[in-house]
């Protein structure tokens, strides 16, 4: 993996926006690989595709590029609102790889969030476009990437470093299951990662855990077994060895590269 761009396909484009998606796509192009079945080489579709910029021919998965110069910030600024949200509630929503480069026109970050993690909760709405805009009251969004989980946060590049293929793999593969969950299943399953991810040591416990019941019962206020869900939860995170079981209500975090 060559982890600079080939800055000669930046000649005959004067916008700043055009050279860094030709350069951005290009490096994806040549030196990403698909997360989920290991394809050396991904495909892009044809130009303009509302949906998304790649896919894999082995595995049928799709991919949409978002890039930007500087750090990994914790919000990524994308399109319309509502029509990110009809994606997300949508059966061919696609992954998304947050890619972001130096000044030096080298990759620092580039990761996928597989779209499982995708729910109507990290998209914030930004504020309509005043009158006076060319698009007025035109409505955007930005991506909050802090809501996601740590496990849905797959690097394959972390600060200038190539993340091993084969634990790629794995963490992306990890989470699949949450495709075959209906949407208050999977939103149990990821509100307990969030919860766990908020526990700052890497070993936790049980009542650690607890500890969330009453920002849990917030969002689900008809279930009036709270704790029995969380450990229910763990339990599921545990068989899908996303986190360990030490022993006598204690866990373990299962460690992955963090924004």
């Amino acid at each position: 993996m060559n982890l600079y761009f080939n800055i000669n396909l930046a000649e005959g484009y004067k916008s700043n926006t055009q050279i860094a998606r030709r350069l951005t796509e290009d490096w994806v192009l040549n030196n990403s690989y698909c997360p989920s079945c290991g394809e050396i080489s991904l495909n892009e579709f044809e130009n303009n595709r509302p949906v998304a910029d790649f896919y894999c021919k082995k595995c049928n998965e799709e991919f949409e590029l978002k890039s930007k110069g500087g750090k990994l910030s914790s919000t990524i600024t994308d399109g319309a609102y509502n029509t990110m949200i009809e994606r997300i509630n949508s059966n061919n929503n696609p992954n998304f790889f947050f890619l972001t480069y130096t000044k030096e026109l080298k990759v620092n970050d580039f990761l996928i969030i597989p779209k499982q993690f995708f729910t109507p909760e990290i998209i914030i709405k930004r504020k309509p476009l005043s009158e006076n805009a060319k698009l007025a009251g035109w409505i955007g969004c930005n991506i909050d990437i802090k809501r996601i989980a740590d496990t849905g946060k797959v690097f394959l590049v972390k600060n200038s470093k190539i993340i091993e293929q084969d634990l790629v793999k794995e963490q992306f593969n990890k989470t699949l299951f949450l495709r075959e969950k209906s949407d208050n299943a999977k939103g149990w399953v990821l509100d307990v990662m969030n919860c766990v991810d908020l526990v700052r040591n890497e070993t936790f416990t049980l009542d650690e855990i607890y500890k969330f019941e009453k920002k849990l019962k917030l969002k689900y206020p008809n279930n009036n077994h709270i704790k029995d869900k969380i450990r229910q939860q763990l339990q599921l995170l545990r068989d899908k060895n996303i986190i360990e079981f030490v022993g006598r209500g204690i866990y373990k975090k299962i460690k992955y590269e963090k924004i």
